[in-house]
């Protein structure tokens, strides 16, 4: 029998001085068998910086020709697309051609090497790749609870994390 996926359930209230964003968010997210909790939380960061109500989820360690993050228009079109991760670099080119903005969220201790090494990326003129240090990911999993009520605050370009018990300031870096 296959294991199932663990359902994790965020309550996200984002307040974003910088850009004057402010807004509550009802997240459901499937941790997958073969996720981490690293993964899943950046998932969540992921959907706080490019927020919207029309921002879904995806079953990316499923299908994998969908990112982990997206959004459609009214049509159905795609609209954004966001990768969470290193993904391959032809994943990422296609998903430019087919959307107005994709970005990617890259963590771990082999980002630099793949940024370095996929370098069709940066020839894509819709595409942000940001990097996430290696300390915020290793903090933000003290947040992470089957149910959890996170408040994100952005002020002069800090990003701090609120949970119920700790709180993580988020270390950006955008390498395009």
């Amino acid at each position: 029998m296959a294991l199932k996926a663990t359902i994790y359930k965020a309550d996200l209230n984002i307040a974003n001085m910088d850009i004057h964003q402010y807004g509550d968010y009802q997240l459901t997210l499937a941790l997958h068998p073969s996720e981490t909790i690293e993964r899943l939380m950046v998932r969540i960061l992921a959907y706080a910086r490019y927020a919207d109500d029309a921002l879904e989820f995806t079953k990316d360690l499923f299908e994998t020709d969908e990112p982990a993050l997206w959004e459609k228009d009214l049509t159905g079109q795609l609209v954004k697309w966001i990768e969470v991760g290193c993904p391959d670099e032809d994943k990422v080119k296609k998903a430019s051609a087919r959307c107005k903005q994709v970005a990617v969220v890259a963590y771990g201790n082999a980002v630099a090497e793949w940024y370095k090494r996929n370098s069709k990326l940066k020839t894509l003129k819709n595409a942000e790749v940001w990097q996430l240090s290696e300390k915020t990911t290793s903090e933000i999993q003290q947040l992470c609870k089957r149910t959890m009520q996170l408040q994100l605050n952005v002020m002069d370009g800090e990003w701090t994390l609120i949970g119920d018990e700790h709180q993580v300031v988020i270390e950006w870096t955008q390498l395009q």
